[in-house]
């Protein structure tokens, strides 16, 4: 279990990144509440990014993109529109969701995911 905590921090990590050298802000990591977590969000102008982050060390078990299911999409969905109600000052945005897909040294962001 700690290395699967370890795996998933360091791919959040090299997302986070990803995000930032594109001129995105980072604006939450792991944001928590009592019906689950986002694992990162961002913003660049009027467009604020809630991304999934999906770390494996192999594709034995198929792409990561395969385990945000249409349940798992309406979970984000849902935490993301608690997040944004508790944001005040922030104007309108627009909201995209993506999913990154972090295989070994890999990175694949799919934007616009759902």
């Amino acid at each position: 279990m700690v290395y699967k905590q370890a795996l998933g921090r360091w791919g959040e990590d090299r997302v986070a990144r990803w995000y930032r050298r594109r001129g995105f802000e980072i604006i939450e990591r792991n944001w928590r509440c009592s019906r689950g977590e986002l694992d990162v969000i961002v913003q660049r102008g009027p467009v604020v990014v809630v991304c999934e982050v999906k770390t494996r060390s192999s594709l034995a078990f198929g792409l990561p993109a395969e385990a945000v299911g249409p349940e798992k999409q309406r979970r984000i969905r849902c935490l993301a529109a608690q997040w944004l109600s508790e944001q005040q000052g922030r104007g309108p945005v627009q909201v995209r969701f993506d999913v990154a897909e972090v295989v070994g040294r890999e990175i694949r962001v799919i934007e616009s995911a759902f």
